[in-house]
């Protein structure tokens, strides 16, 4: 779904992705961990098609996202650590711009519009403008978007910031569901105890290069993630 081979992103003399290789079947919810300035923003934005890079190939669904990065962002959803929106634009309006990019026949959109919305409480405040919406509806709105042409990997970073208790089991059970359904999750994220209990598999990562990869288990042994996560940060 999601393979990284040896991808090297370079900032002046500093290499802020160094040699990384990653794998994300089907089915899979892959855990991203890193301390600030590790490397996955940069990572994700480089897997998205958002930055290019110096060294390496990333492919979605088997396609290039050099060569084909069109092909590519039909098969995918990218949501940001931060949800910048298009301000000017109303709730619904942004959503309906979303599924115009997918060509998502219009009876499709409503129907999935009115789910998301009942679903995250925010039917009554799609016609707001965006400008007037908190960080946690702007988030929300980024993960109804996301999800509405049905990709087979959506790809995240820190998503669950911003969000209250409620949203984040939602999106927490749609994530779930997605990959029940065959599609594939990557996503970034610094609370390791969301992690430990949703992910099938994890990365760490520290300073561009990554120091431990598998499923949960092979991970984390008998110690939990957050102290595996310690101990590698201390050595």
């Amino acid at each position: 779904m999601l393979e990284i081979e040896h991808l090297t992103k370079v900032y002046g003399e500093k290499k802020a992705v160094d040699d990384l290789s990653l794998h994300i079947l089907p089915g899979e919810i892959f855990g991203f961990i890193g301390h600030n300035g590790a490397g996955k923003s940069t990572t994700i934005r480089s897997a998205v098609g958002i930055l290019s890079f110096e060294e390496g190939t990333v492919k979605i669904c088997g396609r290039s996202i050099r060569e084909d990065p069109v092909g590519c962002k039909r098969d995918l959803a990218y949501i940001p650590d931060n949800p910048d929106l298009y301000e000017f634009m109303s709730g619904s309006g942004y959503l309906n711009f979303i599924a115009d990019i997918f060509a998502i026949p219009t009876a499709v959109r409503q129907e999935k519009i009115r789910k998301y919305a009942d679903v995250f409480e925010m039917t009554q405040d799609l016609g707001k403008p965006v400008a007037a919406c908190s960080h946690g509806m702007k988030q929300k709105l980024a993960v109804m978007a996301a999800f509405l042409h049905d990709p087979k990997l959506i790809i995240m970073d820190e998503p669950f910031v911003g969000l209250d208790p409620k949203a984040s089991h939602l999106l927490k059970e749609m994530m779930r569901e997605h990959c029940k359904m065959g599609g594939a999750i990557f996503f970034s994220t610094h609370v390791l105890e969301v992690a430990e209990k949703l992910c099938d598999k994890v990365a760490i990562i520290r300073q561009g290069k990554l120091v431990r990869e598998g499923t949960m288990e092979e991970v984390r042994g008998d110690e939990s993630l957050e102290e595996v996560f310690l101990d590698l940060e201390a050595e």
